[in-house]
């Protein structure tokens, strides 16, 4: 009986010792602000694309008006994970159903650039398989760029999420949230040499702060409070003349900007000297930068997305929690569309396969902000 006392009392503070690591690593919390304005919009102005029943993760729109869409891979998706809405209408894998499975593992991230050429990021669930960023010529539908990312640019834990191109396909710059491993930071990768490294490595700028996430359908926190989603770097904007980089960190109260100059000389060993803060934003997801210099940026927690001009100022453009849980990705269409894909993350992250089927079907929403955009940024 003493024996089974003493073990006992191990356990208990092997488990104490456990929950209060788990707590100091991803705990804590504050609420957030929120820096709503009038809505420019109103929710009638969301125009609904396509419903799908399983979560999804990012949006890309071609030129010639094609809608390209990730699963989310936190929903484990159980059929495609990257598929098109066709012209014709129609809802399809692609580039085809056969080689899904040969292709994807966990891709996210999708965006166009100039070069008429579709690129995915895939984070090879967490880098315990292949982080891969793929481009598709979007003429023939056929892969054109194949990359795998070596473990010191994506070590395991990190999670490469979100990209952009620049317009001549020579620059891929790319988000790494680094929420299990607390290393978040930017990646880049020279396309032509085929080398990449990492950039802002656990800079302030790209790491989270103590802020809680708290939305309509529940707060962000998870396993009694041990656990709170608080991530690190996540949306990622290309400015027209691909000479600018805009990114914030999800839990985050500045949006920032770094020339994409720093991130490639010496390898981004500059570059930290280089960032600038643009203004106070929401806590954030996708973005999408328009010919302007004004950043589209989707507030997680009030499902609506918000324009942040280059001096700064911040207002609501359109909003509609009602329908949108979480307000995801951007991109840009044609006629100057954008269009915002709600990946309900709420109603997905540890929920089970159930729950989430109860809550479809999942949609992306389009509305004209009447600005110009760039179709797949």
């Amino acid at each position: 009986m003493k024996r089974t006392l003493w073990t006992l009392f191990f356990l208990l503070l092997l488990l104490t010792a456990a929950a209060s690591f788990t707590y100091d690593r991803y705990g804590g919390g504050q609420p957030y602000a929120d820096l709503s304005t009038q809505p420019a919009l109103p929710p009638e102005a969301l125009e609904k694309v396509l419903d799908y029943p399983e979560p999804l993760a990012n949006v890309a729109v071609a030129a010639d008006g094609r809608v390209f869409f990730t699963v989310h891979p936190e929903s484990r998706p159980t059929g495609a994970k990257l598929l098109v809405k066709d012209l014709d209408g129609q809802i399809r894998p692609y580039p085809d159903e056969a080689s899904q499975t040969v292709l994807f593992d966990a891709v996210m991230g999708v965006v166009i650039n100039a070069g008429n050429t579709l690129y995915t990021i895939d984070h090879g669930q967490h880098a315990s398989g292949k982080p891969r960023i793929l481009g598709f010529d979007l003429g023939t539908n056929k892969p054109v760029f194949d990359y795998v990312f070596p473990g010191e640019v994506a070590p395991l834990g990190s999670m490469l999420q979100d990209l952009q191109v620049d317009s001549r396909g020579e620059f891929a710059y790319l988000a790494d949230v680094g929420f299990l491993n607390k290393r978040p930071g930017l990646v880049v990768l020279d396309m032509k040499k085929r080398e990449s490294w990492r950039a802002l490595d656990r800079h302030e700028s790209v790491t989270p702060q103590n802020w809680k996430i708290r939305t309509p359908t529940k707060d962000m926190v998870f396993f009694g409070g041990l656990v709170v989603l608080k991530p690190g770097v996540d949306g990622i904007a290309i400015s027209k003349d691909d000479a600018t980089i805009v990114y914030g960190a999800m839990s985050h109260d500045t949006l920032y900007a770094v020339p994409t100059a720093a991130l490639r000389e010496k390898r981004g060993a500059n570059a930290e000297s280089a960032v600038k803060a643009i203004g106070k934003k929401p806590l954030n997801d996708g973005l999408s930068m328009d010919w302007d210099g004004n950043v589209f940026i989707t507030d997680v927690e009030h499902g609506s997305v918000m324009k942040m001009t280059p001096d700064g100022t911040l207002s609501t453009v359109v909003r509609d929690a009602a329908r949108i849980r979480w307000a995801d990705a951007l991109s840009f269409g044609p006629d100057d569309w954008l269009y915002v894909a709600d990946s309900a993350i709420p109603d997905q992250m540890l929920r089970t396969k159930a729950h989430m089927a109860s809550q479809a079907p999942y949609a992306i929403f389009r509305f004209k902000p009447g600005t110009r955009g760039v179709p797949g940024q």
